[in-house]
């Protein structure tokens, strides 16, 4: 390992002089997005432009603080853990970089700040997107350089319980028109977590408690290669990328299980992961008269999934319990679309379509056991077609945009060959969005949004084999689960640094986890997901803005849900608060330190406890006209994340007290070689299907 760092090192100092020579910027030629906004030390690094939050990144504190991964880390109301990006106040979120989406979480890690134009944090997607999108990141990048090989790598080691590796290869050769690159990744990863589950309910009359305690460690190896290549000339361009994904996992879990003062019995769990995915893409892109767009998309993935899973007790009190399952998925799917300048704004139109197989072949291999947790083999068909269309304007000081999305789904379930009526179903929706935004001056805007969505359940969800957990605990999948409908009524605000973030989201069919006694001829429990009706509202404000070398950014809320289930209710609210900090000094240093905490309460049928303060923080340097980028990184510095919740449903309380091993330390070491941005500007043909697969 170390003779790899000095390697690198010694192959940043050789190509320095080279790099310098062929880093030559060129005029950004982004075209149909926001209008540019300048930024100087008198003007926050963020704007309110109709619902849609534009950060622009030159000449901000941000500018020097690593790659693309760091800055959104400090960005108004984004927050990042590890890779994983999310949006405060959503669920769903897109990351699109330079027109096409993101699929693989290491790009942002490879992009580096100093490369970056503009984020754009769109709060309210429109028709064009799927229904259960609820934010969407536009990454611009603002470089280009001369044709030739560059090559970017990057080697992370993470210590926590367990020790971490990743490493990640990209190449591309440029040469005339053409881009052919190729991605290669290995993450090793490993985690270690501890806990106690207790279950108290009544049972005959009589009040009950099953438990257990849990070592959970999942040791997972994950790869990625990718190929393809991009053609581009003028205002026409075209693309194709062949990626591959295998990946190895053993989870283990040893502990033990009781039944009120019965003997503890000794359990222990392996579950072991065979999978591996294909994915296909291509786009087609061009635009004529200088006006009017046209962008095709295509998709084909193929996924496969070989899991099986032993419980044995080291003491033979019972009988080791033994099951295996397929899964098996494919995709296929197409997105045409097109944008022309209309009524002194942007018309979009475009159609969409997708077809779903999925398949399960679940097997019980414990006799007893089978009896209540059968063998069966599902299949699920799903065929889609959208049209959408949207409009976006300025009138003066008004920002209008409205858009509707129709969309036919035909839904399918079989179970052992046989279809089931009461779950396959049929449907036609429309579901519309309007937005309307006022801009005051240049530091005051107020937008108000409305949309209505529909969200399907992911597919993971939709199976009905159960799942063996111990002597008195069963999980499964619900396939009578309906689609979410979904009101979202959502205000922004901005006025001199300052900024509101509300929504009131009224949502019919949404599931949540609910727990409750199975009647098997014995004490039984199971979790599984069922739908609910939840209203819920929630309430941001936000403060940031550049002061010097210190860009702080401050965001202070609440969320408050109303859900009963079977006259109990879930209504405490969920107060929270995040401080980031990121202080930009000579030399290419940069530090930052984030803290955030909150209170107890309510989301959805878990209540989670308090976590009043954690902190992250880290300290980087840039090297060799920062082509080299070394960073030290430490999270929850004082190990005082709580993750414990609890949860009452159906007359069965669960407390679950749980250790992640999410305090650690990590070095990151990028070295990147003459870096070109990818050209390739296809988007997923079907978005939501992928994730849900």
């Amino acid at each position: 390992m170390k003779t790899r760092l000095v390697i690198m090192v010694l192959i940043a100092v050789i190509t320095q002089n080279h790099v310098s020579a062929q880093n030559l910027e060129a005029t950004d030629s982004l075209t149909r997005e926001l209008q540019e906004i300048v930024v100087n030390a008198r003007q926050p690094a963020t704007k309110l432009v109709g619902s849609t939050l534009v950060t622009t990144i030159p000449g901000s504190n941000l500018s020097e603080l690593g790659n693309a991964l760091d800055v959104l880390a400090q960005l108004p109301l984004i927050k990042v853990k590890d890779k994983d990006v999310s949006v405060i106040g959503k669920n769903n979120v897109e990351i699109y970089i330079d027109g096409r989406p993101m699929h693989d979480e290491f790009e942002l890690q490879n992009i580096l700040s100093s490369d970056l134009s503009k984020v754009e944090l769109m709060m309210f997607p429109g028709a064009m997107y799927d229904s259960n999108t609820d934010a969407v990141i536009k990454i611009m990048t603002k470089r280009s350089f001369s044709h030739g090989i560059s090559f970017t790598n990057q080697l992370q080691i993470q210590c926590r319980r367990k020790v971490s590796v990743m490493d990640y290869l990209g190449i591309s050769y440029n040469v005339g028109n053409w881009e052919l690159f190729f991605n290669g990744m290995v993450n090793r990863t490993n985690s270690l977590i501890k806990g106690t589950t207790t279950n108290s309910f009544l049972y005959g009359g009589k009040d009950m408690t099953v438990g257990s305690t849990q070592n959970n460690s999942y040791p997972t190896t994950v790869g990625s290669l990718k190929t393809g290549m991009n053609y581009s000339k003028g205002s026409q361009s075209a693309g194709v990328y062949y990626r591959y994904n295998p990946e190895r996992g053993n989870f283990k879990n040893k502990g033990v299980e009781w039944l009120d003062d019965n003997p503890r019995l000794f359990r222990e769990i392996d579950k072991q992961i065979r999978a591996y995915s294909h994915q296909v893409s291509g786009y087609y892109e061009n635009t004529f008269a200088g006006t009017y767009l046209l962008h095709a998309d295509g998709d084909f993935r193929h996924s496969v999934s070989h899991n099986g899973m032993l419980t044995f007790y080291p003491g033979r009190e019972h009988q080791d319990v033994k099951s295996t399952d397929i899964r098996k998925s494919i995709l296929l799917a197409c997105k045409v679309y097109t944008k022309i300048s209309l009524w002194r704004g942007d018309f979009t139109a475009g159609v969409q379509g997708s077809f779903t197989h999925t398949s399960l072949d679940y097997r019980m291999h414990d006799i007893q056991v089978g009896e209540y947790i059968p063998s069966s083999v599902s299949d699920s068909r799903q065929t889609s077609t959208a049209l959408f269309v949207s409009w976006s304007g300025m009138f003066g000081n008004f920002s209008l945009s409205a858009g509707v999305r129709y969309e036919y789904v035909d839904y399918e379930f079989d179970v052992n060959k046989r279809r089931d009526d009461d779950v396959s179903r049929r449907s036609h929706n429309i579901t519309p969005d309007l937005s309307l935004g006022y801009s005051f001056n240049d530091n005051t805007q107020l937008t108000l949004s409305y949309r209505l969505s529909r969200v399907k359940p992911p597919y993971s969800q939709l199976t009905g084999a159960l799942g063996y957990v111990g002597v008195h605990e069963i999980e499964g999948g619900n396939p009578a689960l309906r689609d979410e409908i979904m009101n979202d009524l959502q205000l922004l605000g901005m006025w001199n640094g300052f900024m509101i973030q509300t929504d009131f989201i009224r949502s019919l069919d949404t599931y949540a986890y609910v727990k409750k006694p199975y009647s098997v001829g014995h004490p039984q429990l199971m979790m599984r997901p069922e739908n609910i009706d939840v209203a819920a509202l929630s309430f941001y404000l936000v403060w940031s803005k550049p002061i010097k070398l210190w860009t702080p950014n401050i965001t202070a809320g609440i969320y408050k849900q109303w859900l009963s289930i079977d006259n109990v209710s879930y209504c405490k609210p969920i107060y929270s608060y995040y401080f980031d900090n990121v202080f930009t000094l000579p030399g290419g240093w940069n530090v930052t330190a984030n803290i955030s905490g909150r209170s107890q309460g309510d989301m959805h049928t878990n209540r989670f406890a308090a976590t009043w303060f954690t902190m992250d923080a880290s300290v980087g340097k840039t090297f060799f006209n920062k082509t080299l980028n070394v960073k030290l990184s430490a999270t929850d510095v004082f190990n005082t994340a709580n993750h414990d919740w609890t949860m009452y449903t159906y007359g069965v309380f669960v407390n679950k007290c749980q250790s992640y091993d999410y305090r650690g330390v990590s070095l990151n070491v990028t070295y990147t070689f003459q870096p070109r941005k990818s050209n390739y500007k296809g988007n997923p043909a079907a978005e939501e299907e992928l994730r849900r697969l």
